[in-house]
């Protein structure tokens, strides 16, 4: 298993917003590909898969606040 991680998003920001994910849970996606949209006061990331593989698990819905570091999904 890989962990989706909330990096770090720069000074002073702590927390972001997640927008929109991209995949499902039992999706395939390949390293690189954009799965989530977050937000912060400041900016909208896009956040890419780690590895190539299926979305085993999304801990985070659309609306909830996730801190840098936090584990929002894995892909298996």
């Amino acid at each position: 298993m890989t962990d989706i991680i909330i990096p770090n998003l720069g000074n002073e920001i702590s927390e972001a917003e997640i927008t929109e994910w991209l995949v499902g849970a039992g999706e395939e996606v390949e390293e690189g590909e954009v799965v989530l949209l977050i937000s912060t006061t400041k900016t909208a990331l896009e956040i890419e898969a780690p590895v190539s593989g299926k979305i085993s698990q999304i801990n985070f819905s659309e609306g909830d606040l996730v801190q840098v570091g936090d584990v929002v999904g894995q892909i298996e």
